[in-house]
């Protein structure tokens, strides 16, 4: 590190530093990306599974109905 000051260090740095947050930012948008993914295709698990439910309940009314 011959030939280098203090300013210039200092300087070095805060450049790395800038570039690490911007990094991390990066990362963090990409992991929110794919959690927003995940969490439609949960979502759309739980409507299928929401109407299954819904048919099969109505089976259910139907054939106690049919029992009567």
């Amino acid at each position: 590190m011959a030939g280098l000051s203090v300013n210039e260090i200092t300087l070095a740095i805060i450049i790395g530093t800038l570039a690490a947050i911007v990094y991390c930012l990066r990362v963090l948008v990409l992991m929110e990306r794919r959690v927003a993914r995940i969490e439609a295709h949960i979502e759309r698990a739980v409507e299928k599974i929401m109407q299954e439910e819904l048919r099969i309940e109505r089976m259910e009314k139907k054939a106690i109905i049919k029992k009567k």
